[in-house]
């Protein structure tokens, strides 16, 4: 791996100076006034960390980590405010998907991909619960990670609020859906927002969305891997625009 930073004073630096950093890993036990300053730089800064074992962190690093390893971000993020706007001002009816909690790289990079293909306008992501955009992201993506406009948010409400009163609707993906996603309009201004496999969308999330839109199932198992589901709510999109 080349996407990475390690030890207390080149990460402290990076995150001082704005360097985009995805996330902090840091050693289990990692006690004292220097861990102390770095949560709370890192809290300040709004990146996700997460304790982890040593053993981890030697299997990434040669050098001394000093218990912390940084990775840094393969994509330059955008506003998600100046995401819209730009959208609104060359498209009437733009195009977003919302992904909440994939936390899966090669999920990440499938649904950007597919994306990107599609024709949509940008992707949100919030700050912590969703996969990094690192070197295996970006190549599950085949690139579309390094095309297609990301923001992320500290709080995915902020972004659903603004779209909502921008005049976009938002088309949650869910199984409990009343309609089916075949059945919605998707030539207006749209944001399809999508869960984790496992939680689903967040119910704070989910309470905002306009529209609840489910795919028919006919299959016992009743449920596909997100980056399928994802594509063919996207190409539903594409689909409707493209019908004559």
């Amino acid at each position: 791996m080349s996407n990475y930073i390690y030890g207390i004073h080149p990460v402290m630096e990076a995150l001082s100076s704005g360097k985009k950093i995805e996330k902090v890993l840091l050693r289990q036990g990692f006690e004292g006034p220097q861990s102390r300053a770095l949560t709370a730089l890192l809290k300040e800064k709004e990146v996700p960390y997460s304790w982890v074992p040593a053993q981890k962190l030697n299997s990434m690093v040669n050098g001394a980590h000093q218990g912390v390893v940084a990775y840094i971000s393969q994509v330059d993020y955008v506003s998600f405010e100046e995401m819209v706007e730009n959208a609104l001002n060359h498209k009437a009816a733009p195009l977003f998907i919302i992904l909440d909690g994939v936390s899966d790289v090669r999920n990440l990079g499938a649904v950007a991909r597919t994306a990107e293909c599609a024709g949509f306008d940008g992707i949100i992501v919030p700050a912590k619960g969703t996969a990094a955009i690192n070197d295996d992201a970006v190549k599950s993506s085949a690139g579309a990670l390094l095309r297609i406009p990301v923001a992320k948010v500290a709080n995915l409400k902020i972004p659903v609020y603004y779209m909502l009163e921008s005049g976009f609707q938002m088309v949650a993906a869910t199984e409990k859906g009343a309609d089916y996603i075949y059945d919605i309009n998707l030539k207006k201004p749209t944001a399809i927002v999508m869960g984790s496999e496992g939680r689903g969308i967040s119910p704070s999330v989910l309470d905002l969305c306009d529209i609840q839109a489910k795919i028919p199932m006919a299959g016992a198992i009743g449920s596909l891997n997100v980056s399928v589901a994802a594509a063919i709510f996207m190409f539903e999109a594409v689909r409707q625009r493209e019908s004559r």
